[in-house]
Protein backbone atom coordinates (compact mmCIF):
# COMPACT_ATOMS: atom_id res chain seq x y z
CA UNK A 1 0.00 0.00 0.00
CA UNK A 2 1.35 3.43 -0.88
CA UNK A 3 1.99 5.80 1.95
CA UNK A 4 -0.50 8.53 2.73
CA UNK A 5 0.41 11.95 1.39
CA UNK A 6 -0.92 14.80 3.54
CA UNK A 7 -0.43 18.40 2.45
CA UNK A 8 0.20 21.29 4.83
CA UNK A 9 -3.09 22.68 3.49
CA UNK A 10 -4.92 19.63 4.86
CA UNK A 11 -3.55 20.29 8.33
CA UNK A 12 -4.14 24.06 8.18
CA UNK A 13 -7.62 24.81 6.81
CA UNK A 14 -9.59 28.05 6.85
CA UNK A 15 -13.04 27.46 8.31
CA UNK A 16 -15.71 28.54 10.77
CA UNK A 17 -15.81 27.79 14.50
CA UNK A 18 -16.35 26.36 16.96
CA UNK A 19 -15.20 22.82 15.99
CA UNK A 20 -13.35 21.31 13.04
CA UNK A 21 -14.80 17.84 13.59
CA UNK A 22 -18.27 18.93 14.73
CA UNK A 23 -18.77 22.09 12.64
CA UNK A 24 -16.39 22.22 9.68
CA UNK A 25 -16.54 18.46 8.99
CA UNK A 26 -20.35 18.20 8.89
CA UNK A 27 -20.50 21.42 6.83
CA UNK A 28 -18.14 19.89 4.26
CA UNK A 29 -19.94 16.53 4.39
CA UNK A 30 -23.27 18.19 3.59
CA UNK A 31 -21.68 19.97 0.64
CA UNK A 32 -20.12 16.75 -0.62
CA UNK A 33 -23.47 14.98 -0.39
CA UNK A 34 -25.10 17.65 -2.53
CA UNK A 35 -22.33 17.18 -5.11
CA UNK A 36 -22.88 13.41 -4.99
CA UNK A 37 -26.64 13.84 -5.56
CA UNK A 38 -25.92 16.04 -8.57
CA UNK A 39 -23.40 13.58 -10.00
CA UNK A 40 -25.90 10.73 -9.73
CA UNK A 41 -28.70 12.79 -11.30
CA UNK A 42 -30.84 12.81 -8.14
CA UNK A 43 -30.61 16.48 -7.16
CA UNK A 44 -33.36 17.91 -9.39
CA UNK A 45 -35.81 15.24 -8.16
CA UNK A 46 -35.44 15.78 -4.39
CA UNK A 47 -38.69 16.17 -2.46
CA UNK A 48 -37.33 16.05 1.09
CA UNK A 49 -34.04 15.72 2.99
CA UNK A 50 -33.10 14.79 6.54
CA UNK A 51 -29.90 14.25 8.51
CA UNK A 52 -29.12 11.82 11.33
CA UNK A 53 -26.23 12.71 13.64
CA UNK A 54 -24.65 9.95 15.70
CA UNK A 55 -22.38 9.48 18.71
CA UNK A 56 -20.20 12.43 19.62
CA UNK A 57 -21.78 14.55 16.87
CA UNK A 58 -25.09 14.05 18.65
CA UNK A 59 -23.91 14.27 22.26
CA UNK A 60 -22.12 17.61 21.84
CA UNK A 61 -23.61 18.65 18.50
CA UNK A 62 -25.78 21.49 19.78
CA UNK A 63 -22.89 23.08 21.63
CA UNK A 64 -20.69 22.76 18.55
CA UNK A 65 -23.36 24.16 16.18
CA UNK A 66 -23.37 20.91 14.18
CA UNK A 67 -27.00 21.43 13.17
CA UNK A 68 -26.23 24.94 11.92
CA UNK A 69 -23.19 23.70 9.99
CA UNK A 70 -25.22 20.96 8.30
CA UNK A 71 -27.85 23.47 7.17
CA UNK A 72 -25.26 25.87 5.78
CA UNK A 73 -23.57 22.99 3.97
CA UNK A 74 -26.85 21.84 2.45
CA UNK A 75 -27.37 25.39 1.24
CA UNK A 76 -24.14 25.10 -0.74
CA UNK A 77 -22.22 27.75 1.20
CA UNK A 78 -18.41 27.55 1.39
CA UNK A 79 -17.02 27.70 4.98
CA UNK A 80 -13.90 29.44 3.67
CA UNK A 81 -15.70 32.39 2.08
CA UNK A 82 -19.22 32.49 3.57
CA UNK A 83 -19.81 35.81 5.41
CA UNK A 84 -20.02 34.68 9.03
CA UNK A 85 -22.15 37.72 9.92
CA UNK A 86 -24.94 36.15 7.82
CA UNK A 87 -25.11 32.87 9.76
CA UNK A 88 -27.85 33.89 12.22
CA UNK A 89 -29.94 35.52 9.51
CA UNK A 90 -29.76 32.54 7.13
CA UNK A 91 -30.50 29.97 9.86
CA UNK A 92 -33.42 32.09 11.12
CA UNK A 93 -34.81 32.20 7.56
CA UNK A 94 -34.73 28.39 7.28
CA UNK A 95 -36.35 27.99 10.70
CA UNK A 96 -39.09 30.59 10.18
CA UNK A 97 -40.00 29.53 6.62
CA UNK A 98 -39.57 25.76 7.21
CA UNK A 99 -37.82 25.65 3.84
CA UNK A 100 -34.18 25.09 2.89
CA UNK A 101 -32.73 26.09 -0.48
CA UNK A 102 -30.43 23.18 -1.39
CA UNK A 103 -27.23 24.37 -3.05
CA UNK A 104 -28.90 27.82 -3.05
CA UNK A 105 -31.09 26.68 -5.97
CA UNK A 106 -33.75 24.11 -4.95
CA UNK A 107 -36.37 24.78 -2.26
CA UNK A 108 -37.53 21.78 -0.21
CA UNK A 109 -39.53 21.62 3.05
CA UNK A 110 -37.25 21.58 6.09
CA UNK A 111 -38.01 21.87 9.80
CA UNK A 112 -34.66 21.74 11.63
CA UNK A 113 -36.05 20.13 14.80
CA UNK A 114 -37.65 17.36 12.76
CA UNK A 115 -35.23 16.93 9.87
CA UNK A 116 -31.99 16.97 11.91
CA UNK A 117 -32.09 14.08 14.38
CA UNK A 118 -29.64 13.65 17.28
CA UNK A 119 -29.01 9.93 17.93
CA UNK A 120 -27.04 8.99 21.04
CA UNK A 121 -25.84 5.67 19.62
CA UNK A 122 -22.44 5.42 17.93
CA UNK A 123 -21.87 4.09 14.42
CA UNK A 124 -19.13 1.44 14.29
CA UNK A 125 -16.65 3.09 11.95
CA UNK A 126 -16.02 6.36 13.86
CA UNK A 127 -17.59 8.29 16.78
CA UNK A 128 -18.48 11.22 14.47
CA UNK A 129 -20.96 9.62 12.07
CA UNK A 130 -23.81 11.19 10.08
CA UNK A 131 -26.30 9.84 7.57
CA UNK A 132 -27.87 12.10 4.94
CA UNK A 133 -31.22 10.96 3.55
CA UNK A 134 -33.20 12.20 0.55
CA UNK A 135 -36.67 11.22 -0.64
CA UNK A 136 -37.13 11.73 -4.37
CA UNK A 137 -40.40 12.77 -6.01
CA UNK A 138 -41.03 9.21 -7.21
CA UNK A 139 -40.79 7.95 -3.62
CA UNK A 140 -37.30 6.49 -3.99
CA UNK A 141 -34.99 7.01 -1.02
CA UNK A 142 -31.23 7.59 -1.27
CA UNK A 143 -28.77 7.79 1.62
CA UNK A 144 -25.09 8.52 2.19
CA UNK A 145 -23.00 8.07 5.34
CA UNK A 146 -20.05 10.31 6.20
CA UNK A 147 -17.61 10.41 9.09
CA UNK A 148 -15.91 13.55 10.39
CA UNK A 149 -12.56 12.12 11.49
CA UNK A 150 -10.99 15.29 12.94
CA UNK A 151 -9.40 18.48 11.66
CA UNK A 152 -12.18 18.99 9.10
CA UNK A 153 -11.32 15.72 7.30
CA UNK A 154 -14.39 13.83 6.05
CA UNK A 155 -14.43 10.23 4.77
CA UNK A 156 -16.99 7.71 3.61
CA UNK A 157 -16.93 4.02 4.51
CA UNK A 158 -17.38 2.31 1.17
CA UNK A 159 -17.95 -1.17 2.64
CA UNK A 160 -18.69 -2.31 6.16
CA UNK A 161 -15.12 -3.41 6.84
CA UNK A 162 -13.38 -1.20 4.31
CA UNK A 163 -10.21 0.49 5.48
CA UNK A 164 -10.38 4.21 5.87
CA UNK A 165 -10.15 5.71 2.40
CA UNK A 166 -6.89 7.58 2.04
CA UNK A 167 -6.88 11.05 0.55
CA UNK A 168 -5.83 10.95 -3.08
CA UNK A 169 -2.83 13.13 -3.85
CA UNK A 170 0.04 13.06 -6.28
CA UNK A 171 2.92 10.94 -5.07
CA UNK A 172 5.25 13.11 -3.02
CA UNK A 173 8.96 12.95 -3.99
CA UNK A 174 9.72 12.38 -0.31
CA UNK A 175 7.44 9.67 1.12
CA UNK A 176 7.05 10.14 4.87
CA UNK A 177 5.10 7.93 7.24
CA UNK A 178 7.25 8.25 10.34
CA UNK A 179 9.45 10.88 11.97
CA UNK A 180 12.54 8.72 11.44
CA UNK A 181 11.91 8.73 7.67
CA UNK A 182 11.67 12.52 7.71
CA UNK A 183 15.06 12.74 9.44
CA UNK A 184 16.61 10.37 6.90
CA UNK A 185 15.40 12.61 4.04
CA UNK A 186 16.81 15.68 5.80
CA UNK A 187 20.19 13.99 6.33
CA UNK A 188 20.40 12.50 2.83
CA UNK A 189 19.39 15.71 1.06
CA UNK A 190 21.13 18.11 3.42
CA UNK A 191 17.86 20.01 3.81
CA UNK A 192 15.79 21.35 6.69
CA UNK A 193 12.34 19.94 7.43
CA UNK A 194 10.65 22.95 5.83
CA UNK A 195 12.71 22.48 2.65
CA UNK A 196 11.72 18.80 2.39
CA UNK A 197 8.05 19.69 2.95
CA UNK A 198 8.24 22.46 0.34
CA UNK A 199 9.53 19.98 -2.26
CA UNK A 200 6.53 17.75 -1.54
CA UNK A 201 4.12 20.67 -1.80
CA UNK A 202 5.65 21.59 -5.18
CA UNK A 203 4.45 18.24 -6.52
CA UNK A 204 0.89 19.49 -5.95
CA UNK A 205 1.01 23.19 -6.86
CA UNK A 206 3.24 26.05 -8.01
CA UNK A 207 5.33 28.23 -5.72
CA UNK A 208 2.92 31.10 -6.42
CA UNK A 209 -0.05 28.98 -5.33
CA UNK A 210 1.76 27.77 -2.22
CA UNK A 211 2.64 31.33 -1.20
CA UNK A 212 -0.88 32.61 -1.93
CA UNK A 213 -2.50 29.87 0.16
CA UNK A 214 -0.06 30.30 3.05
CA UNK A 215 -0.58 34.08 2.92
CA UNK A 216 -4.34 33.54 3.12
CA UNK A 217 -3.93 31.22 6.11
CA UNK A 218 -1.69 33.68 7.95
CA UNK A 219 -4.11 36.53 7.17
CA UNK A 220 -6.96 34.63 8.83
CA UNK A 221 -4.77 33.70 11.81
CA UNK A 222 -3.68 37.30 12.29
CA UNK A 223 -7.22 38.60 11.83
CA UNK A 224 -8.60 36.15 14.40
CA UNK A 225 -6.03 37.38 16.94
CA UNK A 226 -6.76 41.01 16.09
CA UNK A 227 -10.55 40.62 16.23
CA UNK A 228 -10.38 38.62 19.45
CA UNK A 229 -8.21 41.25 21.12
CA UNK A 230 -10.63 44.02 20.13
CA UNK A 231 -13.98 42.40 20.94
CA UNK A 232 -15.50 42.53 24.42
CA UNK A 233 -18.60 41.02 25.98
CA UNK A 234 -19.82 37.48 26.59
CA UNK A 235 -19.58 34.41 24.39
CA UNK A 236 -22.77 32.81 23.03
CA UNK A 237 -24.00 29.40 24.17
CA UNK A 238 -25.49 29.91 27.63
CA UNK A 239 -22.41 29.62 29.86
CA UNK A 240 -22.08 33.43 29.98
CA UNK A 241 -18.31 33.14 29.54
CA UNK A 242 -16.72 36.58 29.62
CA UNK A 243 -14.23 37.34 26.87
CA UNK A 244 -10.82 37.93 28.45
CA UNK A 245 -8.53 38.80 25.57
CA UNK A 246 -9.99 42.31 25.27
CA UNK A 247 -9.05 43.44 28.80
CA UNK A 248 -5.72 41.58 28.74
CA UNK A 249 -4.85 43.27 25.47
CA UNK A 250 -5.93 46.72 26.66
CA UNK A 251 -3.63 46.44 29.68
CA UNK A 252 -0.71 45.16 27.60
CA UNK A 253 -0.90 47.51 24.60
CA UNK A 254 -1.14 50.69 26.67
CA UNK A 255 -1.43 53.95 24.71
CA UNK A 256 -0.06 52.60 21.41
CA UNK A 257 -1.92 53.66 18.29
CA UNK A 258 -2.52 51.61 15.12
CA UNK A 259 -5.22 51.23 12.48
CA UNK A 260 -4.75 47.70 11.09
CA UNK A 261 -3.23 44.31 12.00
CA UNK A 262 0.17 45.10 10.45
CA UNK A 263 0.51 48.34 12.41
CA UNK A 264 -0.68 46.39 15.45
CA UNK A 265 2.30 44.02 15.13
CA UNK A 266 4.68 47.01 15.14
CA UNK A 267 2.87 48.50 18.15
CA UNK A 268 3.28 45.27 20.14
CA UNK A 269 6.98 45.17 19.24
CA UNK A 270 7.34 48.47 21.06
CA UNK A 271 5.82 47.30 24.34
CA UNK A 272 7.58 46.15 27.51
CA UNK A 273 8.74 42.53 27.31
CA UNK A 274 9.55 41.23 30.76
CA UNK A 275 8.78 37.56 31.41
CA UNK A 276 5.31 38.24 32.82
CA UNK A 277 4.39 40.39 29.83
CA UNK A 278 5.57 37.70 27.41
CA UNK A 279 3.44 35.11 29.22
CA UNK A 280 0.47 37.43 29.05
CA UNK A 281 0.94 38.31 25.37
CA UNK A 282 1.16 34.66 24.31
CA UNK A 283 -1.90 33.81 26.40
CA UNK A 284 -3.74 36.82 25.05
CA UNK A 285 -3.10 35.82 21.42
CA UNK A 286 -4.27 32.26 22.05
CA UNK A 287 -7.36 33.27 24.04
CA UNK A 288 -8.29 35.80 21.36
CA UNK A 289 -8.35 33.20 18.58
CA UNK A 290 -10.45 30.75 20.54
CA UNK A 291 -12.90 33.38 21.68
CA UNK A 292 -13.43 34.15 18.01
CA UNK A 293 -13.78 30.42 17.36
CA UNK A 294 -16.33 30.01 20.16
CA UNK A 295 -18.52 32.69 18.60
CA UNK A 296 -18.72 30.99 15.17
CA UNK A 297 -15.95 33.22 13.86
CA UNK A 298 -13.46 32.44 11.09
CA UNK A 299 -10.28 30.69 12.20
CA UNK A 300 -7.69 28.30 10.82
CA UNK A 301 -8.00 24.65 11.83
CA UNK A 302 -4.52 23.94 13.22
CA UNK A 303 -4.91 20.99 13.33
CA UNK A 304 -8.43 21.48 14.75
CA UNK A 305 -10.67 24.45 15.56
CA UNK A 306 -10.60 23.67 19.27
CA UNK A 307 -6.81 24.06 19.16
CA UNK A 308 -6.74 26.89 16.61
CA UNK A 309 -5.08 29.39 18.95
CA UNK A 310 -1.79 27.62 19.68
CA UNK A 311 0.01 27.98 16.34
CA UNK A 312 -0.96 31.65 15.70
CA UNK A 313 0.05 32.56 19.26
CA UNK A 314 3.48 30.93 18.97
CA UNK A 315 4.06 32.39 15.49
CA UNK A 316 3.08 35.82 16.80
CA UNK A 317 5.41 35.34 19.78
CA UNK A 318 8.28 34.82 17.34
CA UNK A 319 7.30 37.94 15.36
CA UNK A 320 6.83 40.36 18.24
CA UNK A 321 9.28 39.01 20.84
CA UNK A 322 12.05 36.94 19.25
CA UNK A 323 12.53 38.49 15.81
CA UNK A 324 11.23 41.96 15.02
CA UNK A 325 12.34 41.54 11.41
CA UNK A 326 10.20 38.42 10.91
CA UNK A 327 8.13 38.45 7.72
CA UNK A 328 6.23 36.10 5.41
CA UNK A 329 9.37 34.01 4.78
CA UNK A 330 9.37 33.08 8.47
CA UNK A 331 5.62 32.46 8.49
CA UNK A 332 5.98 30.14 5.50
CA UNK A 333 8.81 28.18 7.11
CA UNK A 334 6.84 27.89 10.36
CA UNK A 335 3.67 26.66 8.64
CA UNK A 336 5.51 24.06 6.52
CA UNK A 337 7.13 22.51 9.57
CA UNK A 338 3.97 22.68 11.67
CA UNK A 339 1.93 21.03 8.92
CA UNK A 340 4.38 18.16 8.58
CA UNK A 341 4.53 17.49 12.33
CA UNK A 342 0.73 17.46 12.40
CA UNK A 343 0.58 15.01 9.51
CA UNK A 344 2.84 12.58 11.43
CA UNK A 345 0.32 12.56 14.28
CA UNK A 346 -2.58 12.08 11.90
CA UNK A 347 -0.85 9.13 10.22
CA UNK A 348 0.40 7.51 13.43
CA UNK A 349 -2.37 8.37 15.87
CA UNK A 350 -5.31 10.78 15.54
CA UNK A 351 -6.21 14.49 15.53
CA UNK A 352 -9.80 13.79 16.60
CA UNK A 353 -10.82 14.47 20.21
CA UNK A 354 -13.69 12.04 19.70
CA UNK A 355 -11.04 9.37 19.12
CA UNK A 356 -8.24 10.49 21.43
CA UNK A 357 -9.35 13.20 23.84
CA UNK A 358 -7.79 16.65 23.97
CA UNK A 359 -4.26 15.25 23.65
CA UNK A 360 -5.24 14.80 19.98
CA UNK A 361 -6.04 18.51 19.65
CA UNK A 362 -4.11 20.75 22.05
CA UNK A 363 -1.34 18.15 22.39
CA UNK A 364 -0.83 17.89 18.65
CA UNK A 365 -1.07 21.65 18.09
CA UNK A 366 1.51 22.25 20.83
CA UNK A 367 3.83 19.69 19.23
CA UNK A 368 3.33 21.33 15.81
CA UNK A 369 4.09 24.79 17.19
CA UNK A 370 7.09 23.63 19.24
CA UNK A 371 8.74 21.99 16.25
CA UNK A 372 8.03 24.90 13.93
CA UNK A 373 9.42 27.43 16.41
CA UNK A 374 12.52 25.29 16.93
CA UNK A 375 13.38 25.45 13.22
CA UNK A 376 12.88 29.23 13.12
CA UNK A 377 15.16 29.53 16.16
CA UNK A 378 17.94 27.67 14.34
CA UNK A 379 17.27 24.14 15.54
CA UNK A 380 18.41 21.10 13.57
CA UNK A 381 15.80 18.67 12.17
CA UNK A 382 16.53 16.39 15.12
CA UNK A 383 16.00 19.26 17.58
CA UNK A 384 12.76 20.16 15.80
CA UNK A 385 11.48 16.64 16.41
CA UNK A 386 12.77 16.72 19.96
CA UNK A 387 10.78 19.92 20.62
CA UNK A 388 7.62 18.30 19.22
CA UNK A 389 8.17 15.19 21.31
CA UNK A 390 8.64 17.17 24.52
CA UNK A 391 5.48 19.18 23.89
CA UNK A 392 3.33 16.08 23.29
CA UNK A 393 4.90 14.11 26.13
CA UNK A 394 3.42 16.62 28.57
CA UNK A 395 -0.05 16.51 27.05
CA UNK A 396 -0.39 12.70 27.11
CA UNK A 397 -3.73 11.61 28.55
CA UNK A 398 -5.34 15.06 28.31
CA UNK A 399 -9.10 14.53 28.27
CA UNK A 400 -11.79 16.26 26.21
CA UNK A 401 -14.64 17.15 28.58
CA UNK A 402 -16.20 20.46 27.45
CA UNK A 403 -18.84 21.88 29.79
CA UNK A 404 -22.20 21.99 28.04
CA UNK A 405 -20.60 20.59 24.88
CA UNK A 406 -19.30 24.08 24.11
CA UNK A 407 -15.75 24.77 22.91
CA UNK A 408 -15.24 27.21 25.80
CA UNK A 409 -14.46 25.68 29.20
CA UNK A 410 -11.73 24.40 29.47
CA UNK A 411 -10.93 24.61 25.75
CA UNK A 412 -10.12 28.30 25.41
CA UNK A 413 -7.62 28.36 28.29
CA UNK A 414 -6.03 25.13 27.06
CA UNK A 415 -4.85 26.96 23.93
CA UNK A 416 -2.91 29.42 26.09
CA UNK A 417 -1.37 26.54 28.04
CA UNK A 418 -0.54 24.65 24.85
CA UNK A 419 1.19 27.70 23.37
CA UNK A 420 3.30 28.30 26.50
CA UNK A 421 4.28 24.61 26.64
CA UNK A 422 5.29 24.75 22.97
CA UNK A 423 7.69 27.64 23.61
CA UNK A 424 9.08 25.90 26.70
CA UNK A 425 9.53 22.61 24.80
CA UNK A 426 11.33 24.45 22.00
CA UNK A 427 13.79 26.04 24.42
CA UNK A 428 14.54 22.72 26.12
CA UNK A 429 15.14 21.06 22.75
CA UNK A 430 17.45 23.85 21.56
CA UNK A 431 19.50 23.39 24.72
CA UNK A 432 19.42 19.61 24.39
CA UNK A 433 21.31 16.98 22.45
CA UNK A 434 18.85 14.85 20.44
CA UNK A 435 21.36 11.98 20.31
CA UNK A 436 20.84 11.61 24.07
CA UNK A 437 17.04 11.81 23.91
CA UNK A 438 15.36 8.80 25.50
CA UNK A 439 11.97 9.26 23.77
CA UNK A 440 11.94 9.70 19.98
CA UNK A 441 8.98 11.44 18.33
CA UNK A 442 7.67 8.21 16.76
CA UNK A 443 7.49 6.61 20.21
CA UNK A 444 5.48 9.46 21.71
CA UNK A 445 3.10 9.35 18.73
CA UNK A 446 2.62 5.61 19.26
CA UNK A 447 2.15 6.18 23.00
CA UNK A 448 -0.45 8.85 22.34
CA UNK A 449 -2.41 6.42 20.16
CA UNK A 450 -2.25 3.67 22.79
CA UNK A 451 -3.38 6.17 25.41
CA UNK A 452 -6.25 7.21 23.15
CA UNK A 453 -7.41 3.62 22.78
CA UNK A 454 -7.25 3.06 26.54
CA UNK A 455 -9.13 6.27 27.38
CA UNK A 456 -12.75 5.75 28.37
CA UNK A 457 -15.26 7.20 25.89
CA UNK A 458 -16.66 9.67 28.43
CA UNK A 459 -13.42 11.66 28.07
CA UNK A 460 -13.64 11.76 24.27
CA UNK A 461 -15.78 14.79 23.42
CA UNK A 462 -19.05 13.35 24.71
CA UNK A 463 -19.51 15.73 27.67
CA UNK A 464 -20.33 12.65 29.77
CA UNK A 465 -17.34 12.85 32.11
CA UNK A 466 -14.78 15.12 33.79
CA UNK A 467 -15.49 18.84 34.03
CA UNK A 468 -18.56 18.44 31.85
CA UNK A 469 -20.19 16.42 34.67
CA UNK A 470 -18.55 17.91 37.75
CA UNK A 471 -19.44 21.48 36.75
CA UNK A 472 -23.10 22.04 35.94
CA UNK A 473 -24.17 24.68 33.46
CA UNK A 474 -26.25 26.18 36.27
CA UNK A 475 -23.01 26.75 38.22
CA UNK A 476 -21.75 28.94 35.40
Amino acid sequence: MSKESISVFDMLKIGVGPSSSHTLGPWRAAGRWIEELKTKGHFAHIAEVSVDLYGSLSLTGKGHATDIAVMLGLCGFDPVTFPIENIDKDVAHITSKSVIKLNNELDVPFIPKEHIKFNRKFLEFHPNGMIFRATLRDGKKVTATYYSIGGGFVVQQERKRAKQKLEKFAQFPFQIEKATELLIHCDTEGKSISEIVLENERSLRSDEEIDAKLNAIWAVMLDSMFVGCHTEGKLPGGLNVQRRAFDMHKNLIGDATYSNPQEWIEAIRGTEVKFRQILKWVSCFALAVNEVNASLGRVVTAPTNGSAGVIPAVMMYYMVIENHDANFKDVKQFMLVAGEIGSLFKKGATISAAMGGCQAEIGVSSAMAAGALAELMGGTPAQVQMASEIAMEHHLGLTCDPIGGLVQIPCIERNAMGAIKAINACEMALDGDPSHAKVPLDKVIATMWETAKDMTSKYKETSEGGLAVQVNISDC
